[in-house]
């Protein structure tokens, strides 16, 4: 069907309720935004769905939702008859499936529809009795043993958007080739009345319908305290700290887990721990951005912080801010100063993913091998778009170094596999969207965690006289200095899903050269090959990494840029990466290379920003 014929299909049929109709009719006229809602289906990606919350195919609502459950539920079904449960599907089944949501619009609402969809599909399902961390929904899947996970919930995106993303039993997100099975048993599903029904009385009284609480926070939370690794004489636990969960998740259990870690000076900013689906203190939701910092920089000035912490809406994400040393707050490129022109500033440094990761992994490295708890046969997993930094660390200390596809998805999935087959210890995983994760507990990054551990990390360099900008720069003088940057160019709809393709094959046919800067490699990662430039036939080699629209180039020193879509928003992502003895060269490289590719890329659209 064409768009319009969708939308008057929506228009007329019984199945959709008057309020859905309502808000379709309001639309007359506007065929723009008609197009737009139903031009195709909301896509299901390699984790789930994710859009903007509103009627129509490519919009999440409770139909989209229920739909999308259904597909889940028939592939469920599907695996149940496999011949490793076929004897007795139903107990196969009958372990069930989690289900957490977080504060976003319209959250308890489509987290209640997937599970009474399951339910009516004969399969039992716990939902949480309130908002959780999406990572205490991956604890949740293994701790339960069950055979699925959702959680409704589109992390740091602004307040009109709601996401659907599903775990598989290993508590990680599913990776593609469990995604593609879903797809296609959604895709038969082409009239919405074939997605089953039942009350919620009726699937409570049966014992499909489940609510779970605390009983599931207090064992999680043990487990996150089990991961400590210095403590006592070892730390100064009166160090000032200010967090703030930005309206979302993170509020009770990250209070909870410092509290019960003996940290006594904790500020929480006040204005943003209550849940709030507008996330109206913030323009965006997300501590990747300086910005959201405001109210916790403020505070922080007010009881003279040494850091800030502060995680997005589901918690998984945690951006970290530290105070500067006021002889060298110049340094630094985000600063906010106190009011009174009588008293000395008081300025924080927003650091970035790939800054906090290389902290944390040399913390924890560093602290296992004085502490003798350094495993000989340790591995570290990264994305190929993380700062090469980390590898550069992991080696210094005889730890292996994986490296995956962006997506804590495929980080988790790689953890998984090594520990299975290798029979190697995990000790640190991260990305540089400020995503970390230590233990074998969860399977998806976990700001609960990297709160305690950046807390705790804090807390020992403050012991030993050092902040945390203290302890980078000696990273940086001992490992060299590693520049990173990334840059999102968002284009919407249809036109802009082309424009975005464009992109990607004119810098696939056409590299922009840069002066003094020579491209020795480039990672085609949509047909997992590696070649070089001058001669692809000769120098070609296979890439060990699932095939992605992803383009890496490599620089002759090791620096590297990287191109790919997002695979959850309408955006094209570039991520730079350079290396260099001074920060300075390694700055005015990323300048140079930012300014060829812009350039190029504003040829093909010129008012991309």
């Amino acid at each position: 069907m064409s768009y319009l014929e969708k939308y008057y299909f929506w228009l007329e049929n019984e199945y959709f309720d008057e309020p859905a109709k309502a808000e379709l009719r309001a639309l007359s006229g506007n065929k723009e935004e008609i197009k737009d809602r139903f031009y195709k289906d909301l896509e299901f990606g390699t984790g789930g769905l994710r859009g903007k919350i509103a009627m129509g195919t490519n919009r999440m609502n409770i139909y989209t939702v229920s739909r999308t459950t259904q597909g889940l539920a028939n592939y469920l079904i599907a695996e149940s008859q496999k011949d490793y449960h076929s004897l007795y599907p139903q107990n196969y089944l009958d372990r069930g499936v989690v289900i957490a949501y977080d504060c976003r619009h319209k959250s308890r609402e489509f987290a209640e529809a997937a599970a009474l969809v399951l339910n009516a599909n004969n399969i039992k399902t716990f939902i949480f009795e309130d908002i959780r961390p999406t990572p205490e929904l991956s604890f949740a899947v293994r701790h339960l043993h069950a055979i699925a996970g959702i959680v409704i919930t589109a992390s740091h995106n602004p307040p009109e958007y709601n996401g659907y993303k599903v775990y598989s039993s290993d508590a990680g997100q599913i990776i593609p080739e469990i995604a593609d099975k879903i797809i296609y048993h959604i895709n038969q599903i082409k009239d919405y009345s074939l997605i089953k029904k039942i009350e919620l009385s009726t699937a409570t009284k049966e014992g499909l319908f489940n609510i779970i609480g605390s009983e599931i926070d207090q064992v999680y939370l043990q487990k996150v305290k089990e991961l400590t690794i210095r403590d006592g004489n070892y730390l100064d636990k009166a160090i000032k700290i200010v967090y703030t969960p930005l309206h979302g998740a993170g509020n009770i259990p990250i209070r909870m887990i410092l509290k019960e870690r003996g940290f006594t000076n904790v500020f929480v900013v006040e204005e943003q721990t209550h849940p709030d689906p507008n996330f109206s203190t913030v323009e965006s939701p997300n501590p990747e951005n300086p910005a959201a910092f405001e109210l916790a920089i403020q505070l922080g000035q007010k009881v003279n912080a040494e850091i800030l912490i502060a995680t997005d809406p589901d918690s998984d994400r945690i951006g970290l801010a530290v105070k500067n040393d006021p002889r060298h707050c110049e340094e630094h490129p985000f600063l906010s100063l106190r009011g009174s022109e009588t008293t000395e500033a008081i300025t924080y440094t927003v650091l970035n993913g790939n800054q906090v990761g290389v902290l944390l992994l040399h913390y924890i490295l560093s602290s296992k091998k004085e502490l003798y708890q350094l495993p000989t046969n340790g591995f570290i997993v990264k994305t190929i778009v993380t700062s090469d930094m980390s590898r550069v660390i992991a080696d210094s200390f005889g730890v292996e170094t994986y490296e995956t596809l962006t997506g804590f998805k495929f980080i988790c999935h790689q953890v998984k596999v090594v520990e299975e087959k290798e029979k190697k210890s995990f000790l640190f995983g991260y990305e540089e969207s400020i995503g970390y994760l230590a233990g074998d507990f969860v399977r998806d990054k976990d700001a609960v965690i990297a709160s305690m551990l950046i807390c705790e990390m804090a807390a020992y360099y403050h012991k030993k006289g050092l902040n945390l900008l203290q302890a980078l720069e000696n990273l940086y003088q001992k490992y060299g200095y590693y520049e990173e940057d990334q840059h999102s160019i968002y284009l919407e709809g249809q036109e802009g899903e082309k424009k975005i393709a464009e992109i990607m094959e004119v810098f696939r046919k056409n590299l922009p050269q840069i002066k003094n800067m020579e491209i020795i490699r480039i990672d085609d990662i949509l047909i997992g090959k590696s070649y070089h430039p001058k001669s692809p036939t000769l120098k070609t080699t296979s890439l060990d990494l699932p095939l992605s629209n992803v383009l890496k180039i490599i620089f002759s020193d090791g620096s590297w840029y990287c191109l790919r879509p997002s695979g959850t928003e309408p955006k094209i992502k570039l991520y730079l990466s350079f290396h260099a003895q001074t920060k300075k060269e390694a700055l005015q490289k990323i300048y140079h290379v930012k300014e060829a590719i812009f350039k190029k890329i504003n040829l093909l659209t010129p008012t991309y920003s």
